[in-house]
Protein backbone atom coordinates (compact mmCIF):
# COMPACT_ATOMS: atom_id res chain seq x y z
CA UNK A 1 0.00 0.00 0.00
CA UNK A 2 1.17 3.58 -0.94
CA UNK A 3 -0.11 7.04 0.28
CA UNK A 4 -0.67 8.82 -2.72
CA UNK A 5 -0.76 12.27 -0.50
CA UNK A 6 -4.20 12.78 -0.07
CA UNK A 7 -7.43 11.61 -2.25
CA UNK A 8 -7.16 11.61 -5.69
CA UNK A 9 -10.63 12.77 -7.79
CA UNK A 10 -9.86 10.91 -11.04
CA UNK A 11 -12.86 12.88 -12.33
CA UNK A 12 -11.12 16.25 -11.85
CA UNK A 13 -8.21 15.13 -14.42
CA UNK A 14 -8.32 13.98 -17.65
CA UNK A 15 -7.06 10.50 -18.38
CA UNK A 16 -3.60 9.97 -20.24
CA UNK A 17 -4.18 8.76 -23.53
CA UNK A 18 -1.93 6.49 -25.18
CA UNK A 19 0.57 7.44 -27.63
CA UNK A 20 1.22 6.17 -31.22
CA UNK A 21 5.08 5.32 -32.37
CA UNK A 22 6.59 8.71 -34.27
CA UNK A 23 6.83 7.08 -37.93
CA UNK A 24 10.96 7.09 -38.49
CA UNK A 25 12.24 10.13 -40.06
CA UNK A 26 13.69 13.59 -39.27
CA UNK A 27 11.73 15.96 -36.49
CA UNK A 28 11.96 19.39 -35.34
CA UNK A 29 13.09 19.52 -31.62
CA UNK A 30 15.30 21.15 -28.21
CA UNK A 31 16.77 19.55 -25.30
CA UNK A 32 14.84 20.58 -22.63
CA UNK A 33 16.86 18.93 -19.68
CA UNK A 34 19.84 17.52 -18.74
CA UNK A 35 21.60 15.86 -15.80
CA UNK A 36 24.78 13.54 -15.03
CA UNK A 37 23.34 9.75 -14.07
CA UNK A 38 24.71 7.27 -12.69
CA UNK A 39 24.57 3.73 -15.35
CA UNK A 40 22.34 1.10 -14.80
CA UNK A 41 25.56 -0.78 -13.52
CA UNK A 42 26.25 1.91 -11.72
CA UNK A 43 30.33 1.63 -13.37
CA UNK A 44 29.85 5.25 -15.43
CA UNK A 45 27.57 8.26 -15.30
CA UNK A 46 25.43 9.07 -18.49
CA UNK A 47 24.18 12.29 -19.68
CA UNK A 48 20.39 11.77 -19.46
CA UNK A 49 18.68 13.98 -21.94
CA UNK A 50 14.94 15.14 -22.46
CA UNK A 51 13.98 16.27 -25.93
CA UNK A 52 10.95 17.91 -26.45
CA UNK A 53 9.49 17.80 -30.28
CA UNK A 54 8.78 21.10 -32.11
CA UNK A 55 7.62 19.91 -35.34
CA UNK A 56 3.67 20.48 -35.37
CA UNK A 57 2.61 17.00 -36.07
CA UNK A 58 4.04 15.48 -32.57
CA UNK A 59 4.61 19.32 -30.62
CA UNK A 60 5.14 18.54 -26.88
CA UNK A 61 5.95 15.17 -27.12
CA UNK A 62 9.08 13.84 -25.54
CA UNK A 63 12.17 11.97 -26.63
CA UNK A 64 15.05 11.02 -24.48
CA UNK A 65 18.72 10.03 -24.36
CA UNK A 66 21.56 8.57 -22.31
CA UNK A 67 25.22 9.42 -23.79
CA UNK A 68 27.61 7.42 -21.83
CA UNK A 69 30.49 9.46 -21.03
CA UNK A 70 32.13 8.24 -18.22
CA UNK A 71 32.29 4.62 -18.47
CA UNK A 72 34.69 1.95 -18.40
CA UNK A 73 33.93 1.22 -22.17
CA UNK A 74 36.21 3.01 -24.77
CA UNK A 75 34.22 2.19 -27.35
CA UNK A 76 30.88 3.52 -25.10
CA UNK A 77 32.85 6.34 -24.50
CA UNK A 78 33.67 7.40 -28.06
CA UNK A 79 30.52 6.21 -29.65
CA UNK A 80 28.46 8.50 -26.97
CA UNK A 81 31.57 11.59 -27.45
CA UNK A 82 30.63 11.52 -31.46
CA UNK A 83 26.57 11.84 -30.54
CA UNK A 84 27.77 14.63 -28.34
CA UNK A 85 29.23 16.12 -31.12
CA UNK A 86 26.69 15.79 -33.74
CA UNK A 87 24.18 17.48 -30.88
CA UNK A 88 26.43 20.45 -30.56
CA UNK A 89 27.37 20.79 -34.49
CA UNK A 90 23.61 20.88 -34.72
CA UNK A 91 22.57 23.51 -32.61
CA UNK A 92 26.49 25.36 -33.40
CA UNK A 93 27.60 25.22 -29.81
CA UNK A 94 31.18 23.74 -30.20
CA UNK A 95 32.58 24.00 -26.83
CA UNK A 96 30.43 23.16 -23.43
CA UNK A 97 31.33 22.90 -20.07
CA UNK A 98 27.54 22.42 -18.70
CA UNK A 99 24.57 20.13 -20.89
CA UNK A 100 22.38 23.37 -19.98
CA UNK A 101 24.07 25.71 -22.55
CA UNK A 102 22.58 23.48 -25.42
CA UNK A 103 19.15 23.43 -24.15
CA UNK A 104 16.16 25.40 -25.84
CA UNK A 105 18.23 25.19 -28.96
CA UNK A 106 16.64 23.55 -31.95
CA UNK A 107 17.76 20.73 -33.96
CA UNK A 108 16.83 17.90 -36.32
CA UNK A 109 16.36 14.76 -34.60
CA UNK A 110 16.08 11.46 -36.42
CA UNK A 111 14.11 8.72 -35.45
CA UNK A 112 13.34 5.18 -35.49
CA UNK A 113 12.08 2.23 -33.82
CA UNK A 114 13.20 -0.45 -32.28
CA UNK A 115 11.86 -3.62 -30.01
CA UNK A 116 12.42 -3.17 -26.40
CA UNK A 117 12.69 -5.92 -23.76
CA UNK A 118 8.85 -6.96 -24.42
CA UNK A 119 8.71 -7.41 -27.79
CA UNK A 120 7.00 -4.26 -28.08
CA UNK A 121 7.92 -1.60 -30.72
CA UNK A 122 9.36 2.26 -29.18
CA UNK A 123 10.60 4.89 -30.85
CA UNK A 124 14.09 5.50 -30.11
CA UNK A 125 16.94 8.37 -30.96
CA UNK A 126 19.03 7.45 -33.75
CA UNK A 127 20.61 11.01 -34.89
CA UNK A 128 21.16 14.33 -35.31
CA UNK A 129 21.81 17.18 -37.56
CA UNK A 130 21.07 21.08 -37.91
CA UNK A 131 17.45 22.21 -38.66
CA UNK A 132 19.18 23.56 -42.15
CA UNK A 133 20.21 19.70 -42.93
CA UNK A 134 23.79 21.03 -42.83
CA UNK A 135 26.31 19.75 -40.87
CA UNK A 136 28.57 22.60 -39.43
CA UNK A 137 32.45 21.82 -40.68
CA UNK A 138 34.69 19.77 -38.23
CA UNK A 139 38.06 21.97 -37.71
CA UNK A 140 40.80 21.64 -40.11
CA UNK A 141 42.69 18.62 -39.89
CA UNK A 142 46.35 19.31 -38.83
CA UNK A 143 49.08 17.88 -41.60
CA UNK A 144 50.74 14.73 -41.36
CA UNK A 145 54.00 16.30 -40.61
CA UNK A 146 52.88 18.86 -38.00
CA UNK A 147 50.60 15.58 -35.99
CA UNK A 148 52.09 14.20 -32.46
CA UNK A 149 52.20 10.65 -32.51
CA UNK A 150 48.25 8.95 -31.88
CA UNK A 151 47.72 7.41 -28.57
CA UNK A 152 46.32 4.17 -28.30
CA UNK A 153 42.62 3.90 -26.88
CA UNK A 154 41.96 3.22 -23.59
CA UNK A 155 40.95 -0.23 -22.68
CA UNK A 156 38.32 -1.72 -20.48
CA UNK A 157 40.48 -1.72 -18.06
CA UNK A 158 41.87 1.43 -17.53
CA UNK A 159 41.16 2.41 -13.38
CA UNK A 160 38.39 4.16 -12.80
CA UNK A 161 36.81 4.12 -16.45
CA UNK A 162 37.17 6.36 -19.31
CA UNK A 163 35.84 10.32 -17.92
CA UNK A 164 33.95 12.45 -20.28
CA UNK A 165 36.49 13.98 -22.89
CA UNK A 166 39.63 11.70 -22.34
CA UNK A 167 39.20 9.06 -24.91
CA UNK A 168 41.84 9.14 -27.45
CA UNK A 169 40.86 10.20 -30.90
CA UNK A 170 41.55 8.02 -34.38
CA UNK A 171 41.08 8.46 -37.89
Amino acid sequence: MADIGGDFDAASVEPQQAFDIIPDGWYEAMIIESEMKPTAKGDGERLALTFQILDPRYKGRKMWDGLNLKNPSAQAVQISLGMLSAICRAVNVLKVRDSAELHNLPLMIKIGTEKNQDNEIRNKIKGYKARDGAAHAAPAPVPAAAAAPAKAAPTKAAAGGVPWGAAAKSK
